[in-house]
């Protein structure tokens, strides 16, 4: 379930790669370097742009690479403080990145702090019945180039909204990997890009700040142990016990809760930082006072972070979200225990910020729905300077 480009994208080479492929072509190594200052540092949007590579090597690079390998065409921004990006691949394959603006209390939006939500796969095999990006199944795994890709474009964003921002090595301050796809799925192309991301060649941006989110792979949570890149994990629980989770989440069948959390304490051992456990509350599926103390069970055992989050509707799925008063007293039951909760607030339900949504709506037979055409430069007018 791979797409194979005409030509290979620039933003899926590592330094010693690019080096390489410099050096057969008789090109000096330090060439390397240069390039991928045009393209991480400086935002080169063309070749041309890279006015200090002669012209005979500009020519062999757009014969070599292609420059970017996604397409930004249609920026949707919610009324809240979220925006999704809905970017083409050369296979037309369409992906979500997600950018959520921190919030200033009593003033607005913080337009100088946000998390991106960036994609490893166009769809999802998981099967998670809650989740709108396996409701097509899986179409294929993203390359390192495409999933590095979407945090360029939200640096180009950034860039035509403060000109500032072109200084700095990312126009962000964390990413977040669970956006379409599961992550650990495309393990090989996951950590290429996020190597990429991290390097100084690269984006620069800290591994500690990037957390990559699973449904349960247990083998690649243990294989993610092992790197020496120190990115944070967060476990898509949403069930505290086996017989809500498997009601909901195929992969616990696999890798029930007595594979699951051995290896999410390993991973935090290892790495002496606290997970998260993401759990998506919907009614009377996983919302009830019993589920909150198991929950609050695991959280104190593992010593860990719970993200909970109230179900974001999707069109075609029956389930809805819990009422506020019953968000409120599972929060507190762990809460009294001391475990560091966080009750997160709906964002983005105006523009199908769920993952995959966005997508299904868009990606029909063109004759159906067109796909929306962006101005001349890519960007949509609400965020020019």
């Amino acid at each position: 379930m791979k797409f194979t480009p005409a030509l290979p994208p620039l933003t899926g080479e590592t330094l010693d790669s690019l080096t390489a492929r410099l050096r057969e072509n008789g090109e000096p190594a330090f060439r390397a370097k240069q390039i991928l200052e045009w393209v991480y540092k400086k935002r080169a949007r063309t070749w041309d742009d890279m006015t200090n590579l002669s012209k005979p090597l500009r020519a062999w690079l757009a014969e070599t690479f292609e420059l970017m390998p996604a397409k930004l065409i249609l920026n949707k921004e919610s009324t809240d403080v979220t925006a999704k990006l809905l970017l083409q691949l050369g296979d037309h394959s369409l992906i979500e990145t997600v950018i959520i603006r921190a919030l200033q209390d009593g003033v607005g939006i913080d337009h100088s702090r946000k998390t991106i939500c960036i994609s490893t796969q166009v769809g999802c095999a998981m099967g998670c019945v809650f989740c709108a990006s396996g409701l097509a199944g899986l179409k294929r795994d993203l390359s390192a180039g495409e999933i590095v890709a979407q945090l360029l474009h939200v640096c180009y964003l950034e860039d035509a909204r403060t000109p500032r921002a072109r200084q700095e090595l990312a126009s962000f301050d964390n990413v977040v990997v669970m956006g379409m796809g599961e992550p650990l799925a495309n393990y090989d192309a996951l950590i290429q890009a996020l190597t990429i991301v991290n390097a100084p060649w690269g984006l620069g941006f800290g591994a500690r700040r990037i957390t990559i989110s699973t449904s349960g792979l247990v083998p690649k949570i243990l294989q993610l142990a092992e790197e020496p890149l120190g990115f944070r994990l967060a476990i898509s629980l949403h069930g505290a016990t086996d017989e809500v989770r498997e009601k909901i989440m195929p992969v616990n069948k696999a890798y029930p809760l007595a594979k699951l959390l051995p290896a999410a304490k390993l991973f935090s051992e290892k790495h002496g930082r606290m997970i998260t456990l993401e759990f998506i509350l919907i009614k009377d599926v996983n919302d009830s006072i019993d589920q909150a103390g198991e929950l609050r069970d695991i959280a104190r055992d593992l010593h860990a972070h719970v993200n909970l989050i109230p179900y974001n509707t999707v069109e075609g799925l029956p389930w809805i979200r819990p009422a506020e008063r019953d968000l409120e007293d599972f929060a507190d039951v762990l809460r009294a225990a001391r475990v560091s909760v966080t009750l997160r607030h709906e964002k983005g339900h105006d523009i199908d910020a769920a993952c995959g949504q966005l997508r299904l709506k868009t990606e029909q037979p063109p004759s159906e729905a067109p796909v929306p055409t962006p101005d001349t430069d890519g960007l949509q007018p609400n965020l020019a300077p």
